[in-house]
């Protein structure tokens, strides 16, 4: 089965079966033209449109009764400029295309997050990210956009066009226009050593500001009911190439990682009481390697354990004890999690609504396997990240409106202006962007 979102008897529904939606009819545009013409309809037809891409977010943010928009014929690349260094993207190409596409190209992306089914689009719209020290957000290395407005217009943006567009619509949740293009920095390909290796709770915490200051790429992941992490660095590689050996690979990525976690999790959910065990099992289950590749084979990895998930945003300077106070609430609560944590950073960007606008951010996700209750453990996880001025990812699930928002973004106000000017009639409006961005 695809890792996109699935529609059958006319209901769609995300990647994480949390969200469904029965649009009144879908859209398969053929080329930008045929896009800006479904806009026009719509409005004709008083009907509100939203584009999907393979519905990897966790929120209703895709979700309309309107019109449909699949972008899946607008894929492939339209230019590369090598003395740029940019290339133009098709806006329904999946990230595993562009990133296969560039290596033969003998280019790549900076940073990237840590899976690739999403449409380039779509992952950027909302806000999709990998770890990073210099290194930012999949929108923070976007050159230039295109994108269909609510009157059917087509518009452009970058730097010097549309600055003020430009400065929103990286990270426009969809809620400006229907992006149709997207121009990417890119760079020579390069090679990429991964140390992952398990270290304890205490030492990773105690150790955060000098791994984050010495690795390009620092991530790690908690096991909950555990005194165990298991900690990644990823830095630039004079090589040799030396990439996982395809057995090993098969191993631990898929039969560790995937298979035998799955199973965990089926355990997990069956006898709650077990999830402890299983935990400091898995915890152990991961030992130390190191391998050198080229940028997507390190960052990225398959995902085939469907899951629900929350993730926040919280100033880099807050994040350990943000963590303690997760680790604490989990440990007096009886609930029981199955999942691992995961910890990323990224640097102060200059996109109006990017979750690291104007601040240096730290990421703290909490995952529920799909089909188990996740309210409790979310709940209780949100309050702890508000308390520090955490800002919601947009793909993910999150309870928070538009008055608390607006008091954690500075600009907060510029965006929904922008909107107020592109979108006046709320074309775009569905039900999750009412919620937070206010009507």
């Amino acid at each position: 089965m695809s890792t996109a979102a699935s529609a059958k008897n006319g209901t769609w529904r995300n990647w994480g079966g949390n969200v469904s939606a029965r649009p009144a009819r879908e859209v398969t545009p053929a080329s930008v033209d045929e896009l800006a013409a479904a806009v026009r309809k719509a409005a004709e037809d008083g009907l509100k449109v939203k584009a999907v891409g393979t519905g990897h977010s966790f929120t209703s943010i895709a979700a309309t009764d309107g019109v449909l928009i699949r972008p899946q014929l607008l894929t492939g690349i339209r230019d590369i400029d090598r003395d740029a260094m940019t290339v133009t993207v098709e806006a329904g190409t999946p990230l595993k295309r562009l990133n296969v596409a560039l290596a033969r190209e003998g280019l790549s992306l900076t940073n990237m997050g840590d899976i690739m089914e999403q449409t380039v689009s779509g992952a950027t719209s909302t806000g999709t990210h990998g770890t990073g020290r210099e290194s930012g957000s999949i929108a923070a290395q976007i050159k230039g956009l295109e994108l269909v407005t609510a009157d059917g217009s087509v518009l452009s943006c970058s730097e010097k066009e549309n600055p003020e567009v430009f400065a929103a619509a990286r990270i426009g949740l969809g809620a400006l226009g229907v992006v149709t293009a997207i121009t990417f920095a890119v760079e020579p390909v390069f090679l990429l050593t991964a140390r992952e290796e398990p270290m304890s709770f205490d030492k990773v915490t105690s150790a955060f500001d000098e791994l984050w200051a010495e690795n390009e790429h620092f991530e790690f992941y908690w096991f909950p009911h555990t005194g165990s992490t298991n900690t990644k660095r990823n830095n630039r590689s004079a090589g040799p190439e030396k990439p996982v050996p395809q057995l090993q690979g098969w191993f631990e990525d898929e039969f560790l990682s995937n298979g035998v976690f799955q199973v965990a999790q089926w355990v997990g959910r069956a006898a709650p009481g077990t999830i402890p065990s299983i935990a400091r099992i898995s915890s152990k289950a991961l030992s130390a390697r190191t391998y050198t590749d080229i940028p997507y084979k390190v960052f990225t990895s398959p995902r085939r354990v469907r899951f629900v998930e929350m993730e926040y945003a919280v100033p880099r300077e807050a994040v350990i004890e943000t963590l303690y106070e997760l680790k604490a609430m989990v440990d007096r609560s009886g609930l029981r999690v199955s999942f691992p944590v995961e910890v990323r950073t990224a640097p102060a960007d200059d996109i109006t609504l990017s979750t690291a606008s104007g601040r240096d951010s730290a990421y703290i996700a909490v995952h529920m396997v799909k089909g188990t209750p996740y309210q409790a453990y979310f709940t209780a996880a949100e309050r702890i990240f508000t308390a520090h001025e955490g800002r919601p990812h947009w793909g993910k699930v999150h309870t928070r409106d538009a008055e608390y928002l607006a008091g954690v973004y500075p600009r907060f106000g510029e965006f929904t202006a922008l909107r107020d000017r592109l979108d006046p009639d709320r074309r775009f409006q569905n039900d999750y962007l009412r919620r937070v961005l206010g009507a």
